[in-house]
C-alpha cells in the first residue's frame, strides 16, 4: 500500500509538470507573424500621367507694358490692383513739346484752307472771265489775243488752287505725324485687366526695352478673367497625350480642392534643361473655377486622365508583385500565389480582369522577410478611426 501511494504520487506530479510544460509552450511559442491585407472590391480605375515638376497657373492675357518712347513720366492715372477697362489711359510722359507742335500743325492747316479757298475763288473769277474775253473775240470786239491771254490766266489760277489743296493734305499728314508722336507718350491698356505691379514713379524716366537688354516694365497687367496651368511632362507620356484630354488639377495653396480641367496645348518640342528630364510642355485650361479668385504664378499639379473605367474590379497597386502576382490570404491564414490578368492601372488601384473575385483579401505589406507564400500569417486588424474632438 505505501509502494502504491508512492507511484501514484509520483505519477500525479508528472502530469502536473507535464501541464505546466505544455502551458507554457503553448503561450510562448512563436506567433505567425503580423500582415496587413486589403479586400478586392469594385470601383473606378484610370490610367494617369503626372506632371514631372511643379507648374504654374498663368494668366492667357498678361503684359508687361512700357512706353513706346524713353521719356520723364508726369502722370500715372491707375493705382496698383485697380481694374481697368481696354484702351484706358494708365500712364503719360512728358509731352508738352509734341502737344504745341500739334498746335502748330493744326494753324498751318487752318492757313492752308483759307489760301486753298482764296486761290479757288480766284480760278473761279478768271474762268468766268476767260469765257466773256472768247466771247468779245467771236464777235470781232477785241483781238484773239486777249483771249489766249484771259485763258493762260485762268489756267494759273486753277493751278494755284490745286496747289493750295496739296498743302491742305500735307498739313494733315503733319498733324497725323504729331498725334502718333503723342501716343507713343501715352500708355494704354491693350486689354481688360487688373493692374497687378506699378514700378515708376511720376518724375521717373521710363525707357523701353531695346533689343537684348531687359528693361524692367513700368505697369504689368493681367487679365485674371482666363486662367490656365502650364506643366512639364515627362517625354516617356507625352506620346499618350491628346488634346481634349480630361484632366484633373490641385494647388499647393488649396491642397483639399481639386479642379477639372481640359488639355489645350502640347508644345510641338521637348524642353531639354541641364540636369533634369527632358520634358513637353502641356496647357490645361480650367473648366470650373472657386469662389476664391485664382492668382497667378500659383504652382499646380496636372494629372491627365489618359482612359477610365467604372465599376470593374480592382485592388491597391501596391499588392502587385513582380510578373502580375499577388498573394492571397488563404484557408487557415495561409498565403497563396496567384497570378493575375491585369488592365487599366494608375498609383492606387489596378483593373483584375481575371485571377480573384470580389472579397478575396491580398497582401499589401511586404516589409518582412519570413511572410512568403505557404505559411501562416495573423492578419491585422484596421485600425479604429480617430475619435473626433469637439469643442463647446
Amino acid at each position: 500500500m505505501p509502494q502504491s501511494r508512492k507511484i501514484f504520487r509520483l505519477t500525479a506530479y508528472g502530469g502536473s509538470i507535464a501541464l505546466i510544460l505544455s502551458a507554457v509552450w503553448y503561450f510562448t511559442r512563436p506567433q505567425p507573424p503580423e500582415a496587413e491585407f486589403a479586400a478586392v472590391t469594385y470601383g473606378s480605375v484610370e490610367a494617369t500621367v503626372v506632371n514631372t515638376r511643379a507648374g504654374t497657373v498663368k494668366a492667357c492675357q498678361r503684359a508687361k507694358l512700357a512706353p513706346a518712347l524713353g521719356g520723364q513720366i508726369a502722370r500715372i492715372l491707375v493705382e496698383e490692383g485697380d481694374s481697368v477697362e481696354q484702351d484706358q489711359v494708365l500712364l503719360e510722359l512728358w509731352n508738352a513739346d509734341l502737344i504745341a507742335q500739334r498746335e502748330l500743325a493744326e494753324r498751318q492747316l487752318a492757313m492752308a484752307q483759307e489760301r486753298h479757298r482764296e486761290a479757288c475763288i480766284l480760278a473761279e473769277n478768271a474762268w468766268r472771265e476767260s469765257q466773256r474775253t472768247q466771247q468779245l473775240v467771236d464777235k470781232g470786239f477785241i483781238s484773239p489775243q486777249a483771249a489766249e491771254d484771259a485763258d493762260a490766266n485762268a489756267r494759273a489760277r486753277q493751278a494755284s488752287c490745286d496747289a493750295a489743296l496739296s498743302d491742305i493734305k500735307r498739313a494733315k499728314a503733319q498733324i497725323r505725324v504729331t498725334q502718333a508722336g503723342l501716343e507713343r507718350t501715352v500708355l494704354k491698356a491693350p486689354f481688360a485687366g487688373i493692374v497687378a505691379k506699378i514700378t515708376g514713379e511720376i518724375g521717373e524716366y521710363a525707357t523701353p526695352s531695346p533689343p537684348g537688354i531687359a528693361m524692367p516694365p513700368v505697369i504689368d497687367l493681367i487679365d485674371t478673367s482666363c486662367l490656365y496651368v502650364t506643366a512639364p511632362m515627362d517625354e516617356i507620356d507625352a506620346p499618350r497625350i491628346k488634346l481634349g484630354q480630361p484632366a484633373r488639377i490641385t494647388l499647393d495653396a488649396m491642397p483639399e480642392i481639386s479642379f477639372s480641367g481640359l488639355v489645350s496645348r502640347i508644345a510641338p518640342y521637348v524642353t531639354e534643361v541641364e540636369k533634369q528630364a527632358r520634358t513637353v510642355d502641356i496647357e490645361v485650361n480650367f473648366t470650373d473655377f472657386p469662389d476664391n479668385p485664382l492668382l497667378a504664378g500659383y504652382s499646380a499639379d496636372v494629372e491627365v486622365i489618359l482612359d477610365s473605367r467604372e465599376h470593374v474590379l480592382r485592388i491597391p497597386t501596391q499588392a502587385l508583385r513582380q510578373n502580375n502576382q499577388v498573394w492571397l490570404l488563404g484557408p487557415d491564414n495561409t498565403l497563396i500565389a496567384r497570378q493575375l490578368e491585369t488592365g487599366l492601372a494608375n498609383w492606387s488601384f489596378t483593373e483584375v480582369v481575371n485571377g480573384i473575385k470580389d472579397g478575396d483579401r491580398v497582401l499589401i505589406s511586404f516589409d518582412l522577410d519570413e511572410i512568403k507564400p505557404g505559411i501562416a500569417v495573423r492578419p491585422k486588424q484596421p485600425k479604429e478611426p480617430d475619435t473626433p474632438l469637439y469643442y463647446d
